[in-house]
């Protein structure tokens, strides 16, 4: 993936650049990464992760092939070039299959990067860093290493088959839990750079086994752990005095960069300190889907004081109702009973994107939404529960349109990516 490749290039040269990845399979959220870079003029990396989109559909129903036609509709619609969007994968590994023997999930992760990079996904993160089935509990790392090349050349066969630009590959062990932590946290361990030079030495020694040295060069990412996370309601704000000696560490390697995953929530100015860190991939998903779910919490409230409580369609109630009737997203998450609807609703780890493809919840949204638009509500309304839209659209920068105030919730997120990655473009 050239434009990778070039951003890379350009962040080791010391332009400071950086690229956000989004990770989301709702088309809110799609629409709003591709609308906010289009209007700076940047290109758009859209992520699906294993169990998201696999060869069996994931838990969104969708193969990498339905996945990119998706993302490429939502473009169409925007009138935004196909050029201007890049595919990526993430954790691409057994992951899904982790509780059968490794040989059988290996299988599987394989058949699954293959299917990736023939449906025209260019970066591909190898993730191999779980145990399988038949594995002891913690993965030497050799192993992990060996696993993630042999995935890579499986990479390298369906690129030879299906053609266009080479994939680029992420690589890192040192891989924090997607969706953020199960348990509380207090303070994260930073990555070692001599974990990381033994990260980098090992895939490096089984890359070269496997005959694979021109797809070694295009290596252009070390996940590691930069001391962010996120729990249920806290979050693990980056301390660069304690990132400092990985950060520097990554100065001598040419042509690669960190990607720093679980960044949600993370504030402006840590965004903006990870990229000059050399953190220069920012990996989003739940910060992101959160405030779509508080933007359209905000328009339920604006709903129910506008048309009151007959003619609500309580949105809140039907999300609710549908979760706590099918708990398989949440159930490992949220144990604590006393405070189970808060969890359900507020936790940071928002188990709640999950459930917004449920027949019954999309059904509810759209009613909510179809009755602002027919009865748009005062203005006094949107002060109150939607300031940042209310002062958007008073100055003419936003139609009153429910669809506009949803996709501005979710893009005031983005924006925060937007001037840490590409600190000198301007919205046009």
């Amino acid at each position: 993936m050239k434009a990778l490749l070039d951003l890379v290039k350009a962040h080791k040269g010391g332009a400071g650049t950086g690229i956000c990845a989004v990770c989301s399979a709702h088309p809110m959220v799609i629409a709003a990464a591709l609308q906010e870079n289009a209007q700076r003029g940047v290109p758009t990396l859209i992520e699906a992760t294993s169990n998201q989109v696999n060869q069996f559909g994931g838990y969104t129903g969708m193969t990498p092939a339905a996945f990119r036609s998706f993302v490429l509709s939502i473009a169409e619609s925007l009138k935004i070039p196909s050029e201007q969007v890049l595919l990526g994968g993430d954790h691409l590994g057994p992951n899904s299959w982790r509780n059968e023997p490794a040989a059988v999930a290996m299988a599987k992760a394989e058949t699954m990067v293959m299917q990736y990079v023939h449906a025209g996904f260019r970066k591909i993160h190898l993730d191999c860093s779980m145990a399988c089935g038949d594995d002891p509990q913690v993965v030497p790392e050799a192993v992990i290493a060996e696993r993630a090349a042999a995935l890579c050349a499986a990479a390298e066969r369906a690129w030879a088959e299906a053609g266009g630009e080479a994939p680029v590959y992420v690589i890192g062990t040192e891989v924090p839990v997607p969706g953020g932590a199960h348990e509380e946290l207090t303070e994260l361990a930073v990555t070692s750079r001599h974990s990381a030079a033994d990260t980098i030495s090992l895939h490096r020694e089984y890359f070269s086994a496997l005959g694979l040295e021109a797809a070694w060069e295009r290596v252009v990412a070390l996940v590691v752990q930069p001391g962010v996370e996120f729990d249920h309601h806290k979050v693990i704000d980056y301390r660069p005095e304690h990132a400092r000696d990985l950060s520097r560490f990554i100065e001598a390697e040419a042509s690669m960069v960190y990607e720093a995953h679980s960044t949600d929530y993370q504030t402006p100015a840590n965004l903006s300190q990870l990229v000059r860190d050399h953190f220069a991939i920012l990996k989003v998903g739940p910060g992101v889907t959160f405030a779509l779910r508080e933007t359209l919490w905000a328009l339920a409230d604006v709903e129910r004081e506008w048309l009151g409580a007959k003619r609500s369609v309580d949105l809140k109630q039907t999300v609710l109702r549908v979760m706590q009737s099918e708990p398989a997203h949440w159930r490992a998450y949220y144990t604590e009973p006393p405070r189970l609807l808060l969890d359900l609703q507020y936790s940071l780890s928002d188990r709640i994107r999950y459930y917004w493809g449920h027949p019954d919840i999309q059904a509810a949204c759209t009613a909510m939404l179809a009755q602002l638009d027919q009865s748009p509500p005062p203005l006094t309304l949107l002060s109150q529960f939607l300031p940042q839209q209310h002062a958007a659209i008073r100055e003419g920068r936003l139609p009153w349109r429910t669809t506009d105030v949803l996709r501005d919730g979710v893009a005031g997120v983005l924006r925060h990516y937007a001037a840490a990655c590409h600190p000198t473009t301007r919205t046009h």
